[in-house]
C-alpha cells in the first residue's frame, strides 16, 4: 500500500492511524516499523501487507507505483485476509 503527506505531522499521523486502528480493529500489528517523518518516508510491515507513507515529494521520486506496477491490485479487505494464521501480537 502507497500512500502520501504534505508535512512531517501529516506522515507520522498518517502511519499512527494506520497502526492504531489496525490495533484496535483486527489486533494486527506491524512486525516493523522503518523510517520516520523527517526522512519522509515511513514503512510498517504487516508481513502480507507493507504500507508506504511518503511525502508527496519522496513518492514522485522513488514512484514506486512504477516498480510494482504489473503487481495485481486488492482491495484492503482482500490484503487483510489471512492466509491461514493472521500474524497477531
Amino acid at each position: 500500500m502507497i500512500c502520501s503527506g504534505t508535512s512531517e505531522p501529516h506522515l507520522k499521523a498518517i502511519a499512527g492511524e494506520i497502526e492504531t486502528k489496525l490495533k484496535q480493529e483486527h489486533d494486527v500489528r506491524p512486525v516493523a516499523i522503518d523510517g520516520f517523518p523527517a526522512s519522509q518516508w515511513i514503512v510498517l510491515d504487516y508481513l502480507r501487507v507493507v504500507v508506504h507513507v511518503f511525502h508527496e515529494m519522496k513518492r514522485e521520486f522513488y514512484s514506486l507505483e512504477d516498480l510494482w506496477g504489473d503487481a495485481p491490485r486488492l482491495q484492503v479487505a482482500e490484503a487483510l485476509a489471512p492466509a491461514h494464521e493472521p500474524f497477531r501480537r
